[in-house]
Formats: C-alpha cells, sequence, structure tokens
C-alpha cells in the first residue's frame, strides 16, 4: 500500500517545485497534484481568477514536466489530481480538460472533479460524458467525490451530490464506465447532516473505490486536520478498506494541518503527515 499527500498546503509556504521535494523527503511515496491556482474560484462572485499561474499559462505542459521530473528524480511518482472547482463556474468548466491533460502529463492515473453540488446523478452524468472520451485518450480516469452543502438554519452539513452511498452509487451507475471511478473523501463521509458514515460507504462503493481523500474532523465540520487528531474512527474506516480489497493509494488531503507551520519548520510537519500515513497502511496490513 503506497501513501500520498496533496501538494497545496506544502506549496503555499514554499511553491509547488519544493512541495515535491519535501514529500519525498518525509516519506511520500507520491504526491496528488493540486491544480487549484489554474482556476482560483471567487465564491462572491462566481468568477475565476486568473492568478498569473503557471498553470493558467500558455507554458503549463513545462511547469508539469518540471514538477513530474522532480518527483522522479527523488524516487516519487504522482497517483493522482485534483482539477480545479466547482465546476458550475463556466470559466472552471473550461479549464477541466487541461487539468486531465495535465494529470497525464503528471504521470497520474485519476483526476479526481467534483460533480456539481446540486445537481441529479443524470445531471452530472451529462458533464462526465462530455469529458471522458478526452480522459480515455489521456489514460486518465476520472474521480468523481462525496460532497456536502451547509444549513445555516440546523449549523450541519446537508445532502449534496454523492454525499450518501445511494446518491454516490446512482451518480457511478448514471454513467456506468470504467474510466468513472469513486474518490471517497473520508471526512465528508463522517459529517453529520449529509454524510452516510465511511464504513458505510465504502461497502457501497466496492471496487468502484480507487482513490482517498483522507483526513480528520469532529463529524460536524470539514475541518481537513491530521488523521487520529479529531473523531473519525480511522481503525473502522481502514478494517472497511481491508474487507473490500481496496488497492488503491491512501492519499492525505489534510489541507488545513500545515497553516500553523511556515518555510522553516514546514519539512517537519510533512513528516508528521506522512508518520499518520504509515499508521494507516500499518492498519491495513
Amino acid at each position: 500500500m503506497k501513501i500520498s499527500t496533496e501538494i497545496a498546503s506544502i506549496a503555499r509556504h514554499v511553491g509547488e517545485h519544493k512541495a515535491v521535494e519535501l514529500c519525498a523527503k518525509a516519506g511520500f511515496d507520491g504526491w496528488d497534484f493540486s491544480m487549484f491556482q489554474m482556476g482560483l474560484h471567487n465564491w462572491k462572485t462566481n468568477a475565476c481568477e486568473d492568478t498569473g499561474h503557471p498553470l493558467r499559462g500558455s507554458q503549463y505542459l513545462k511547469f508539469v514536466r518540471e514538477l513530474r521530473k522532480i518527483g522522479e528524480d527523488n524516487g516519487i511518482r504522482c497517483n493522482q489530481s485534483h482539477a480545479p472547482f466547482p465546476v458550475s463556474c463556466p470559466e472552471i468548466w473550461d479549464l477541466l480538460p487541461r487539468a486531465i491533460e495535465c494529470t497525464a502529463e503528471a504521470g497520474g492515473e485519476i483526476c479526481i472533479i467534483h460533480p456539481d453540488n446540486n445537481k441529479s446523478p443524470e445531471e452530472n452524468a451529462e458533464m462526465y460524458f462530455q469529458l471522458l472520451p478526452f480522459a480515455k485518450s489521456c489514460g486518465v480516469k476520472i474521480a468523481t467525490e462525496n460532497m456536502w452543502n451547509w444549513d445555516d438554519a440546523t449549523g450541519y452539513s446537508a445532502p449534496a451530490a454523492c454525499s450518501t452511498s445511494e446518491s454516490f452509487c446512482a451518480h457511478l451507475d448514471a454513467v456506468n464506465d470504467d474510466y468513472l471511478v469513486a474518490c471517497l473523501d473520508l471526512g465528508h463521509a463522517e459529517m453529520q447532516g449529509s454524510g452516510s458514515g465511511a464504513v458505510n460507504m465504502i461497502h457501497a462503493l466496492g471496487n468502484k473505490l480507487q482513490a482517498l481523500h483522507i483526513h480528520d474532523n469532529d463529524c460536524r465540520f470539514d475541518s481537513h486536520q491530521i488523521p487520529f487528531s479529531m473523531n473519525i474512527d480511522f481503525v473502522a474506516v481502514v478494517k472497511a478498506l481491508r474487507e473490500i480489497g481496496y488497492s488503491g493509494w491512501f492519499t492525505l488531503e489534510a489541507d488545513r494541518y500545515l497553516a500553523d507551520y511556515d518555510v522553516s519548520n514546514v519539512l517537519e510537519g510533512v513528516q508528521k503527515l506522512a508518520e499518520t500515513a504509515k499508521k494507516l497502511v500499518a492498519l491495513y496490513e
């Protein structure tokens, strides 16, 4: 079982090039290519901001090749990626083929593309049907992910696309293609008000589950913290993964954990993330 982590939270301190290198130094086997800077969404205006990031410019493939080489030179690889979101923003939608292309160029096998939170399985299927021919030509699978909305009245999350086992399976069945798989976000699954619970969802997804976003929370808020620091029962989660024969990567998305670190000690933080990922693998094996 191999381990990886998203690089966005590391790159905030040291940039993407150094982030890939630090993943290797910390003991990860791979890196999850966060491509949010390709299209940074402004939630107030529902517009996509041009940050001047290389992924947005004409030399985006050159930038990706540099990251891939750094990983390979340090003995690790890109295992998966995360496309910009939300797909309800037209400018983000236009960037999704580029995200798939960059995934392939980086050497990744899966590109996580969120469904539209508020659309039905059939409506979201139309989006994936449009993207799948290009994804197949690139040799990249698309993974849909369990989402959540927020209910201000209750102070808890509310149902969204793929947030329950039934909705998740309905989204996959509506497309029914081996190139559309599931990325289970364990934190989202455990949020009271929307999620079905990670163990339930793991069993429901079975062999369609081919990617993970691993992080911890208090089962109410989407905290994205380091595993074993809050309330999720990872012993039960890993047991369920073993029961279905999960054979994908253990990929962390604890992207808020490094917020209190800085350039001088960020490697220490990444090492702690890697230690936690290895603890999960030990539970599995």
